[in-house]
């Protein structure tokens, strides 16, 4: 045994050093119990595959409901993003009898997801006949509602919950392993559920989107079961509450809140506007084949992987993390050039080399504009950064993939029917414009940016904040 001490331990530290969540356990924390808190990531996971990606194409393509109406459901849960940093809020000043601040909003949250699944598919089906129609458009946008709002709030809360309990010296590598779990879950899921729904029936759709409420129960019952501790002082009725307005009011009062706010947005829409694009991209203009196009997708992945594991791998070592964000904004414009220039030179690798940096650039932005916005929060105003931060960045990001998919089609449209001059007849004109567009908002976030390096540097020298409590955190993770 003694011989094998020293290749364990060489062991050991190339794993804490190479895997970004080899030390995230601790003594309060063991890493059982870390990976059982992140299943509620994998349940989010499941939910945005269902919403975004599998019930988008059977609505339009098996159930032949139309597009418009389609994209109306898939927006509803975005009515709900602006109100995450309410939800925030009330879940760091929450009173519960019971002694809990994040288990209410976990569990509430769990059961609204559950009940927008269980009724989704029988209100879709209900569409399909024209007597019932309003009947089925009416439950569906119920059903949509209730699961949006449901993944909202689990998330919100449990991610608030997950910073409550890991210290902050490991929250750099416990995030990671929170993140990658909703990768993997998103990962796994979108293979599941499509193989599931290849051959395409009523039945299946049932029981597909079922499964998938009781599955999503489970994980967060099994994440959620014995994590959060009583506390005499959340069940006291004494314990000191401010008013949401109040807080947020203070909170925007800062001279650099609203600037950061600003550049999350900026940079949110700029990355996400070719969500839904990419993959018709290499279809309609490269003529790629499904799978082929399909690894796009995982080449942005891998890449935001990357961009991840590497911010938090710097962010250790002390880097600042508003150069870290500014890399991650001159990734993403070289990388949407790339993917311009794959059109005129017709090439799948610049394509899917463009693709991975539009990846790792996203992953590097998110993880140091909000481990900056974080440090504008107190401790008791966790939960209300992260309901801010998730609120900007989904509302913006859901309309620039609305915006983009509708300028798309109009630039497309007008280009193939010879209104834009003959260089430019090709569908390839409403991607290029919406990649172009990207690149200005990009630009347009550096300039928002710059700004902030210096200021936010001098804050953080006069702040007595403990420099271990402004580290990129569970309480800070991007949704």
């Amino acid at each position: 045994m003694a011989k094998r001490a020293p290749l364990s331990s060489k062991w050991s530290r190339v794993a804490t050093t190479w895997l970004p969540f080899a030390d995230a356990a601790s003594a309060e924390l063991p890493l059982s119990r870390l990976l059982r808190l992140s299943l509620f990531q994998v349940s989010v996971g499941m939910m945005m595959v269902l919403l975004n990606g599998t019930l988008n194409r059977v609505m339009i393509v098996e159930l032949h409901i139309p597009a418009w109406l389609v994209s109306l459901m898939i927006a509803i849960p975005l009515l709900v993003a602006p109100f995450r940093a309410l939800i925030g809020h009330r879940s760091d000043v929450h009173r519960s009898v019971l002694g809990w601040r994040r288990v209410p909003y976990i569990w509430f949250g769990t059961l609204m997801q559950f009940g927008g699944l269980a009724i989704m598919p029988f209100a879709l089906l209900l569409m399909r006949d024209p007597k019932l129609f309003a009947l089925g458009v009416s439950a569906s946008a119920l059903a949509f509602l209730l699961a949006g709002t449901g993944m909202h709030t689990t998330q919100t809360a449990g991610l608030a919950l997950a910073g409550d309990l890991v210290p902050a010296d490991r929250r750099p590598r416990a995030v990671a392993l929170l993140y990658l779990s909703l990768l993997a879950g998103m990962m796994v899921c979108a293979l599941v559920i499509g193989g599931l729904l290849a051959h395409f029936t009523p039945t299946r759709l049932v029981q597909v989107i079922q499964a998938a409420a009781v599955l999503t129960f489970v994980l967060n019952l099994v994440a959620l079961w014995k994590q959060e501790a009583r506390s005499r002082s959340v069940a006291a009725a004494e314990t000191p509450r401010e008013p949401f307005a109040v807080v947020w009011a203070r909170f925007a009062r800062q001279p650099l809140t609203l600037r950061m706010l600003t550049t999350v947005g900026l940079g949110a829409a700029a990355f996400a506007m070719q969500d839904a694009l990419l993959e018709p991209y290499g279809g309609e203009v490269l003529r790629l084949s499904v799978g082929a196009t399909t690894s796009l997708s995982g080449a942005w992945a891998l890449g935001a992987m990357a961009g991840f594991a590497l911010s938090a791998r710097w962010l250790g070592r002390g880097l600042d993390s508003l150069r870290i964000a500014g890399y991650g904004v001159v990734i993403g414009i070289a990388s949407f050039l790339l993917v311009i220039f794959a059109a005129p030179l017709d090439s799948a690798g610049a394509l899917g080399l463009g693709a991975l940096g539009i990846g790792a650039g996203a992953g590097l932005f998110s993880v140091g504009t909000l481990t900056a916005s974080m440090s504008l929060a107190t401790s008791d105003t966790a939960g209300l950064a992260l309901g801010a931060w998730g609120a900007v960045q989904t509302t913006a990001a859901g309309l620039a993939i609305a915006f983009g998919g509708v300028l798309r089609d109009t630039v497309s449209n007008l280009a193939v029917a010879d209104e834009l001059g003959a260089t430019l007849a090709h569908r390839a004109t409403g991607y290029g414009t919406i990649y172009a567009i990207e690149i200005a908002l990009l630009l347009a976030t550096l300039v928002v940016l710059g700004p902030l390096v210096g200021q936010l540097a001098a804050q953080d020298r006069t702040s007595t904040t403990d420099a271990g409590a402004r580290r990129f955190g569970l309480t800070e993770f991007p949704t």
